[in-house]
């Protein structure tokens, strides 16, 4: 079974006059990259919060935001106008140098910004808010493991596919390898008769031409192809966490069809390699998102 490095994970959690919102999702990359955004009376939590994020998802671009929203009206929280004010005038300035539209919701997104609501009294976490923050957490990133393993389903299927074409396209060549054969010895014969006033050994053309064509032999890369696609399959059906393999794999993959179309002197084969090359890209593609 495989999962795919791409998912998405929500949960909200209510304490007495809280209501803790966490959300999650993560992308590809070559390790973990988690960046995660607190209220700062919550920052005294994020290595805990952290902690469970990294010890389930492994790999991916993970980005994890937190929002508290107050249940009470309470006197002592209010917007934080100069940090909203602050904002804003760094957004218009970017979109003016980046070119780019202006938000058509900005309070939306404004609110969304680290002290965007401000409380005056000092805040500091209890038990209970500890707990229903590490709970929405938690939820959060299974909802995304549950994402990752049904995008991780549809990945199997895709490979599964995309190596049943190459297979089949590799099933089509021996049909045209003698016929190749037949057509090399040809032209080098009307290459040779072509020729005015040579003499040539007709012992030492048959060993040469023999050595020749040993030399356009395909077997081994058709064989060893049928291996990586074969250990493919099977790698799929593997623990997780073969992403890597995967991409090792395919590489290899990618070799043995680029010798046989530089060996294949044959355009129905060439043209069969195209075809091969194209359902390989594919496959690396979206091997980038498997972990």
């Amino acid at each position: 079974m495989i999962l795919s490095m791409t998912g998405f994970g929500n949960a909200t959690v209510e304490c007495r006059t809280k209501k803790i919102t966490i959300e999650i999702k993560s992308l590809n990359s070559k390790q973990l990259d988690l960046s995660s955004r607190v209220p700062a009376g919550y920052r005294t939590l994020e290595a805990e919060i952290r902690s469970i994020v990294q010890n389930s998802l492994e790999r991916g671009k993970v980005e994890l935001n937190m929002y508290v929203e107050n249940l009470t009206t309470d006197s002592s929280v209010h917007l934080n106008i100069p940090a909203l004010i602050g904002y804003k005038s760094q957004i218009e300035e970017a979109c003016d140098k980046l070119d780019v539209e202006m938000p058509d919701d900005w309070w939306s997104l404004l609110l969304r910004f680290p002290d965007a609501i401000k409380n005056e009294n000092s805040v500091e976490v209890d038990d209970d808010e500890r707990m229903a923050t590490l709970k929405a957490v938690r939820m959060a990133v299974d909802q995304l493991m549950e994402y990752r393993t049904t995008e991780g389903q549809k990945l199997e299927d895709f490979f599964t596919n995309r190596i049943k074409n190459i297979s089949t396209l590799l099933s089509e060549i021996p049909r045209y390898e003698n016929e190749r054969i037949t057509k090399i010895r040809s032209r080098i014969e009307e290459a040779l008769v072509s020729l005015p006033k040579v003499e040539y050994d007709k012992g030492r053309l048959e060993q040469e031409m023999i050595f020749y064509i040993e030399k356009l032999d395909i077997n081994e890369e058709k064989q060893r192809l049928r291996q990586h696609l074969d250990y493919f399959l099977e790698t799929l059906n593997g623990s997780k966490g073969q992403g890597k393999k995967l991409g090792f794999i395919s590489q290899e993959m990618g070799r043995e069809i680029n010798t046989m179309g530089s060996k294949s002197n044959h355009a129905e084969m060439q043209i069969i390699v195209v075809k091969m090359k194209d359902e390989l890209e594919q496959i690396k593609e979206q091997v980038l998102n498997v972990m």
